[in-house]
This record gives structure tokens, sequence and C-alpha cells, in this order.
């Protein structure tokens, strides 16, 4: 087991000292100075830190590739230097030291029993092929029956639906989607529409080796009731959980053990002010699954562990893993540390979602409550968008024409489901907007006039035009 400090035990820790007859004596106690806290950030630091971000543009889509402040970019830029300016004792006394540093924070932060269940990789993407293909190798090696399923939503995202053909469909396993309800108004009925998909993926006596669960699903954005989904995968028998939590570290608190599923990946980019690209993989000891997991990247250290396997994956920068300490003392400027900033982006979302959705006539996607820094808010019915290619037409004259980066999605009509409605007609479109430090509520005014704009001028989305 490795020590959660990386430090070693030693003479006088207790505060005692060795007589000369070997007897053990109280040393004098010496008055301890409790450290200073942090000056709380100010409003012109908090800009400072984030000035690097292009002006002008409203930046409401912290969820795609997350933000760094300019402090942490400091650390990661002093980490760099340290490995150009010597690499060879960079490498000897400084990378794994440094990275073991950063596991032992966020294993703290996550609730993990040891370090070692923690391997910190480059992103979710890098965690999803680590776990599916030990998931293969399972098929291959006929561990598993041909045509047992792995389970996960439908919205799962794309390179973990990639990786799945990669490594299982391709190996004999079958897949199994279930159809996250959307717009939603309750926990129950996703767990409802997951119920229903464990019992298609165990028919004809088919057992589900893998369940996949989103912590917060991408697009659309909704907060699942991840706790509730993996207590109902080990009644009904699921093999081994794999909770995708790319957005989650951040975002919302997360407790690993309270969680209880096998693996559980979230990227530390995205809302946690990493710089790109790093993630956390935690890997639950008592599953017995740990030794079966391999980086994908093969060195000199296979066979080592995950965590010594990832933390050297050939000659590369990994100033991202070692900037987390700086990530740490970042958040500590605010009020409520990383808590307080879960908390006060998460109502702001929902204020600003509400405001939009009362100045366009639309709803939200989901009840505030199952929506984390992200949310989704319906856009008028009048933009008419009807497909994948007039949300990103969309999207995109919105970047170009009024410096706004916000992702939009295509809700296509349920069968036989009479969806939300304006005035003019059903609801098809819609924004997922984020909340983040650096945001004001001005990302959100230009937002808003932009799409009434276009409404009072009766474009529609097929009209616009992109340079």
């Amino acid at each position: 087991m490795e020590r959660r400090d990386g430090g070693g035990g030693g003479g006088g820790e207790d505060g005692r000292h060795a007589s000369r007859n070997g007897s053990c004596e109280r040393s004098p106690k010496k008055a301890k100075l409790l450290p200073v806290p942090p000056e709380p950030i100010s409003g012109p630091e908090l800009r400072s830190e984030f000035s690097h971000h292009q002006r002008g543009v409203a930046r409401i889509n912290n969820g795609s590739f997350g933000s760094c402040p300019g402090s942490v970019l400091a650390a990661h830029r002093d980490w760099l230097l340290r490995f150009l300016r010597q690499p060879d004792d960079f490498y000897f006394n400084s990378l794994r030291g440094g990275i073991l540093r950063s596991r032992s924070l966020i294993g703290d932060l996550i609730n993990a029993d040891d370090v070692g269940e923690v391997s910190l990789v480059d992103n979710a993407t890098t965690a999803a092929a680590i776990v599916l293909q030990q998931v293969g190798r399972g098929f291959a090696e006929s561990r598993f029956a041909p045509g047992d399923a792995v389970l996960m939503f439908h919205c799962v995202f794309q390179a973990v639906k990639k990786s799945i053909q990669a490594y299982v469909a391709s190996a004999g396993g079958s897949i199994v989607e279930v159809e996250l309800p959307f717009p939603v108004s309750s926990d129950e009925e996703v767990i409802a529409a997951f119920r229903r998909g464990l019992e298609r993926g165990k028919r004809n006596g088919r057992r589900v080796r893998l369940a996949i669960i989103d912590h917060i699903t991408s697009m659309p954005s909704v907060l699942i009731p991840v706790k509730e989904l993996v207590k109902i995968c080990r009644e009904e028998g699921v093999d081994q959980v794999f909770v995708d939590a790319a957005h989650a570290i951040g975002s919302v608190e997360v407790d690993v053990k309270e969680i209880g599923a096998d693996f559980y990946v979230s990227n530390l980019h995205k809302w946690f002010f990493c710089p790109p690209s790093v993630a956390f993989l935690y890997c639950r000891k008592s599953s017995g699954l740990v030794s079966d997991m391999h980086h994908p990247v093969v060195t000199h250290e296979y066979g080592n562990g995950l965590p010594v396997e990832s933390a050297w994956i050939g000659t590369r920068d990994y100033s991202s893993q070692l900037v987390v300490p700086a990530v740490f003392e970042f958040v500590k400027r605010f009020e409520g540390g990383i808590r307080g900033i879960i908390k006060r982006n998460h109502e702001q979302v929902v204020k600003m979602g509400r405001m939009l959705a009362e100045s366009w006539g639309t709803n939200l996607g989901s009840p505030p409550e199952m929506c984390a820094s992200m949310i989704m808010v319906g856009l008028p019915s009048r933009l008419c968008v009807f497909s994948g290619e007039d949300a990103l037409r969309l999207r995109s004259y919105l970047r170009v024409n009024h410096g706004i980066e916000v992702p939009i999605h295509y809700q296509a009509p349920a069968d036989g489901v009479d969806g939300p409605r304006d005035k003019d007609g059903s609801i098809t479109g819609y924004a997922r907007i984020s909340h983040q430090v650096y945001n004001t509520e001005d990302d959100y005014f230009k937002f808003r006039d932009a799409i009434n704009q276009l409404v009072e001028n009766n474009l529609t989305c097929k009209m616009l035009l992109i340079e």
C-alpha cells in the first residue's frame, strides 16, 4: 500500500525522543502556528486569472474544454521548464514524486481508500479504453460468453461508443443502449428506463458484463442518479460497473465509496481548472480487477500496476498531471473552496437558464436538481432546429457573428409522444449553457438577445449564412 503523504516513518514523529537509557520521554510541546488562510480572491484578481481568454467572446461552454487560470498555467510552465532544464534529474528525482502527490490529493478529495486506487491518465477517453480492453479480453479469452452484453445510455460520449466497438463488439460482445428520457422531469424516469435496458440485456440467458453509467451526460446534459443505478446493477448481477464522469469533478461532489462503482473516471481539465489534458481513473481494489487493468500504451513499466504504468508512457510533457497541488491552492481562494464553487455555479446556471427560457417562452430540459453546472434550455421553435446539421449551423453562426460559444442540441420528437411546445410549435432545439467562475450575467444576456434578434428577423437555421 502506498502512503497518501508520500512520506516514510521515522523517529520523533510522535513528539518523543529516546533517552540514554532507552526509555522514551515526552518532548516539550511547542506552540503550533496555524496556517494563514489565503486572501479571498477579488474581482480584479479573478479577471486577471482568466485574462488570456479572448475578449468579447461569451464563453458559456466550459463543459467542452474547461478553463485554466493564469496561476495554474504559471505552475504548468514551471514544471515544463524543470524538465527541459535537466531531463535526467527530473525523471529520476521529481516526476514520480510529483505525480504521487497529485494522486494523493485527488484520492483524498474523492474519498478513495488508498492512493493505489487512483491513476492519472490523459482524459476520460483513455480511461474508457483501459476499462474496455479489459472487458474485451474477457470475451477473447472465452471467460465471457458470446453475446453477453455491455449496457450504456444511447447518448454516451461517441468516443466511448467507438471504444466499445473496437474492444468488445469485435470480440463477440453485444451492446445494449438505454434511451435516456429527454426532456426529463425526475430521477424515476431515468431509473425506469435503465431497468428496462437491464431486462433486455439479460434476455435469452445473457449476462451483462459491464454497465457504463454517465454521472453527467454530455449532450443532452442531465445529472444521472448514479448511486441508485449502481445499486440496481449490484442487485441484478451486473459483473462490472464503470461510471463515466467526464464532467463531474469540480461540478458535483464525488465520493467514490458512496457511489460504489468498480471504475470511475473524471476529467480534471473540464471543471477542476487543470490545463489539458488530465483525468483520474479510480479502480476499486476490492473489485479484484485491478491487476487486470493496463494502460493501452505499453512501456517498460508494464506489469507494475496501472498507476505506475500511467505515470510513464514515454517521453512527453507530464506537467498537466503535476499541477494538481496548484489547483488546490487556487480553489482555496474562493469562499467555501471547491464546494463553494460547485454550489455557486449550480445556482447561477439555473438562474440564467430560467432567465433564457422565460425570455424565449420555452422550457428547461430538466429540473434544477438534475443539473450541475450545465443546463439545457429550449430554443424558440421558430428557429426550426430540425437536424444535427441545423444545430451545428446555429452554433457556428453564433460564434462567427455574435462571439457566443455555446453547444446546440437537436432533440428528435419521440414517436407518439407530444414533446414540449412554445406558442409557435414543438421545441426540438436546446442550448447547453455552462457556468464557471469567470462568467458574468452579460454573457447570457448577449446570448438571449442574439436569439431574440433571429426570431424577430424571421430567420431559421437553414437561412443562416456562415462565413
